[in-house]
């Protein structure tokens, strides 16, 4: 095929006055030779065999990303391979440690648009909502509508109906004008009285703490920067233009830069130093897209050093970014770092939401049911739709104990007052839901409930009640 094209490659055309095309002359009749193959050989590629394995790695069925295709992949892939090539680090990178292209894609993802795609998503699946909630916040409706059954209006999705004031004005502004001339003047100012009582509880409180981590915020659109520097110790500059290879230290440097840090923090306390060398080493991740255990540790390491000497500012950027790489399951130590949110909570303001949250935490660790079901009764902001969520095993675990107080019988209205039930309708509902059917009966006085011998039947339902529960994207 190489020798056909050869010779209609020198095919001259007839002679064309205004369009030709000039071809060198001949000096002999023998066929031209295709090129030699030894100069393309010469400048051909060698990968070393880790790079090859990353690459087999790439494309492996088990590292497949929903959302990103093989297109992406080759390109990212070729991206990654080329600057390692040109900063001739090819035969000196740790491959193994390096990010597939997929999770570099995911990362840049992200990074760039998470928080748009959900802050969107959120107010299309609030907008799509039935007006419908825990406790009524509009008398007009709550007075005119038919009674349900309390026990089917339990669906989260159906009682949330406000809309978070964090939109923009013109969107705002378009739905007013919406409503007014469809609902007319009356419910509008409705409206605006329920949005009103929502104001509080959705607008930012004065005493958040608004830190940013300005390593998070460099361009993802970059692409990840394979470091070359070997220094263990580097002071932090702010990047005010991409990042030089020879100026960020990979994976294996920063792993001994860390026992270097902790060791210099126990010696000699530093703190000065030790801070900016911390943010070197989370600005070197970042700029090279490392999420992994180590990552967390860093993370880690500077916010309990930050706590320690008192600097709410950097240890806020290191919780901050440990929310996100919690969420991705790599490892530390989450449960730790949630009990110093909710200590700092406390200390920057004493928010009713905290103090309650808190109070229902101690009354379920003390078993006082009659305490915690007087705050489900009145939780600040949105808890109670949490509250809702877990209300019916505490109530499980309160029927136990009023079966083993209370003998032979108790008044289901008791029941219904102690444990926040609606009425007595709701209350009946509950103890058939589990069984109970036969231990109700209707007498003088009212309905009673033989709680002498229901002791088995509801001690059986806590128990699978309390039963460990997986729920997706926990913190």
């Amino acid at each position: 095929m190489a020798t056909q094209w050869q010779a209609t490659s020198h095919y001259v055309a007839p002679h064309n006055p205004q369009a030709y095309t000039v071809v060198n002359a001949r000096t002999s009749l023998s066929q031209t030779s295709p090129p030699s193959s030894t100069s393309t050989s010469t400048n051909k590629i060698t990968w070393p065999p880790a790079v090859r394995e990353y690459v087999s790695r790439a494309f492996m069925s088990q590292n497949t990303i929903p959302g990103i295709s093989n297109e992406e992949v080759q390109s990212k892939l070729k991206e990654v391979i080329t600057t390692a090539a040109e900063n001739n680090v090819m035969n000196t990178m740790d491959w193994s440690q390096q990010l597939l292209p997929q999770e570099i894609i995911q990362t840049d993802r992200a990074r760039s648009g998470s928080a748009n795609t959900a802050a969107g998503a959120l107010a299309h699946d609030i907008s799509e909502l039935p007006s419908r909630k825990r406790k009524s916040l509009d008398p007009e409706t709550s007075s005119a509508a038919t009674p349900i059954p309390p026990w089917r209006q339990r669906g989260l999705a159906d009682r949330m109906d406000f809309v978070k004031e964090g939109d923009r004005k013109e969107k705002k502004q378009k739905k007013v004008q919406e409503f007014r001339s469809t609902a007319g003047v009356s419910k509008f100012n409705d409206l605006e009285k329920r949005r009103h009582r929502f104001e509080s509880s959705l607008a930012p409180s004065p005493h958040a703490s608004n830190f940013r981590d300005d390593d998070a915020m460099l361009s993802a659109d970059t692409g990840p920067v394979i470091g070359t520097n070997q220094n263990l110790e580097k002071q932090y500059f702010r990047l005010t233009a991409p990042p030089k290879p020879e100026t960020v230290r990979p994976l294996p440097v920063l792993k001994k830069t860390i026992d270097l840090l902790v060791k210099k923090w126990k010696d000699e306390h530093n703190y000065t130093y030790i801070c900016d060398q911390f943010k070197s080493m989370r600005q070197d991740l970042t700029v090279q897209h490392i999420k992994n255990d180590f990552t967390v540790r860093v993370y880690e390491a500077h916010a309990r050093i930050a706590l320690e000497k008192g600097d709410l500012g950097e240890y806020n950027q290191c919780q901050s970014q440990l929310r996100t790489l919690y969420k991705q399951k790599l490892g530390g130590h989450p449960g730790e770092f949630t009990a110093y949110r909710i200590l700092y909570m406390i200390h920057t303001c004493n928010r009713t939401a905290v103090k309650h949250a808190l109070e229902v935490r101690s009354t379920l660790a003390r078993g006082q049911y009659h305490k915690f079901f007087k705050l489900y009764d009145d939780p600040p902001n949105m808890g109670g739709y949490l509250m809702d969520m877990f209300v019916d095993r505490e109530r499980l675990a309160a029927m136990a104990t009023i079966c083993r107080s209370y003998k032979p019988d108790v008044k289901v209205s008791f029941i219904t007052s102690e444990l926040s039930f609606v009425d007595d309708q709701q209350c009946a509902q509950f103890i058939c839901d589990y069984g109970g059917e036969m231990l109700l009966e209707d007498r003088e006085d009212g309905p009673r409930f033989l709680s002498g011998k229901a002791g088995v039947v509801f001690e059986t339902a806590r128990q699978k009640a309390f039963a460990v529960v997986d729920i997706k994207g926990q913190i």
